[in-house]
């Protein structure tokens, strides 16, 4: 078991593999700012840049889930610089820069300091709550600009193995109702997260062929695709479960890329929280891994992993350490770590407001309580 990075990476079964085969463990953390207009990552206001990353590898973390915006992406390709909102005194060796020049100056730093990255595409359009909304399109953004702006990223990087994979989306999601909503079927419906996915996918794979795609579900799956191809409108008819967590779709419209080398390349992507951040039926009336595991975790995404049809990356997970969210959180971390599930933390910043983050408001100080639980999902079982 890998916890060093190196190199490209792969996929054998449910195991992300080094070029050599051996297993590698990604034990991450999500650290934004180039999603909501900062365009760098947030507490550069507060210390240097290189600092907080060197402080991050020494912890262990060993990569860097960095939500973006394919705006940003689309605004670099096309030649346009949105200021960083840095302190110019703290991180003088960033003046003189434009946006994209220290976005390469980060990259290199993370390297330096042993760590990897994962590019996410966070939302469609640069803003804080542009995770709102529930495709990858907007009235801004086409779903070409946002292929676009994936191959204009994966083709400026082919050749550095920094940035190790590309999280396709973030959080596809919609209720029965909504009029916007992700659905995963084999339609050609321009909301079919499957299909655009298998375009997403390919377009980064046809610039690099190296990097791992990660592909994370949806919201809501029919109880009956049969009888229910995401036409009802009744919340009874569905399976709900988090933001991009139901990977249900999967057995019955599994990602084909088109080659086994190819689909060798898809990693399934979650995100799991606990009842502070939603009350969901599976924590009512209390809770423990048992019941977690068979309301939740296993029919929507770990079946994939039991199953060895391909890795499942719990893209974020955390929280506030409060009453039952610490139940929660250990109770993911068991599982974590029995399974050695590949995870990134949410998140390094502090100022996510439904869970807080590894850092307190300073950028400096450190939660030793949370940080220990993000720990004990690091380390392998004896």
């Amino acid at each position: 078991m890998e916890t060093k990075i190196s190199g490209w990476l792969t996929t054998d079964g449910n195991r992300i593999v080094d070029r050599s085969g051996r297993t590698v463990w990604i034990t991450g953390c999500n650290w934004f700012g180039y999603n909501t207009g900062t365009n760098l990552v947030d507490g550069v206001w507060n210390r240097r840049l290189e600092d907080m990353i060197a402080e991050i590898s020494e912890r262990g973390i060993n990569c860097l889930r960095l939500p973006f915006s394919s705006e940003l992406l689309l605004n670099w390709k096309a030649g346009i610089y949105p200021e960083a909102d840095y302190h110019k005194g703290i991180n003088d060796d960033l003046c003189g820069m434009n946006s994209l020049e220290i976005f390469d100056f980060f990259v290199g730093l993370t390297r330096k300091y042993g760590m990897r990255i994962i590019i996410d595409i966070h939302s469609a359009e640069t803003d804080i709550m542009g995770h709102i909304k529930p495709v990858w399109h907007t009235e801004k953004i086409t779903t070409e600009q946002y292929l676009s702006s994936l191959a204009w990223i994966s083709a400026r990087y082919r050749d550095d193995d920094t940035i190790i994979a590309y999280d396709l989306k973030n959080e596809p999601h919609g209720a029965p109702g909504d009029k916007v909503r992700a659905i995963w079927n084999g339609s050609d419906d321009v909301n079919n997260w499957k299909k655009t996915a298998e375009l997403a996918a390919n377009t980064v794979l046809d610039n690099n062929p190296n990097a791992l795609v990660l592909i994370e579900g949806i919201q809501i799956y029919p109880r009956d695709i049969a009888a229910n191809d995401f036409t009802s409108t009744d919340v009874n008819d569905y399976h709900n479960t988090w933001w991009g967590a139901n990977l249900m779709g999967v057995r019955d419209f599994p990602v084909d890329l088109g080659s086994e080398e190819r689909n060798r390349q898809i990693v399934y992507s979650i995100h799991e929280y606990g009842p502070d951040v939603f009350m969901q039926p599976w924590f009512e009336g209390g809770f423990d891994q048992r019941r977690l595991y068979d309301e939740n975790w296993h029919k929507f995404w770990l079946y994939i992993h039991e199953e060895n049809i391909a890795p499942v990356f719990i893209g974020e997970w955390g929280g506030f350490l409060t009453g039952d969210n610490i139940r929660w959180m250990n109770c993911l971390t068991d599982l974590i770590t029995e399974h050695q599930l590949n995870h990134t933390f949410w998140c390094f910043n502090p100022n996510s407001p439904d869970t807080g983050g590894l850092v307190g408001d300073d950028f400096r100080t450190w939660d030793e309580d949370k940080f220990k639980i993000f720990r004990n999902a690091c380390c392998p079982r004896p």
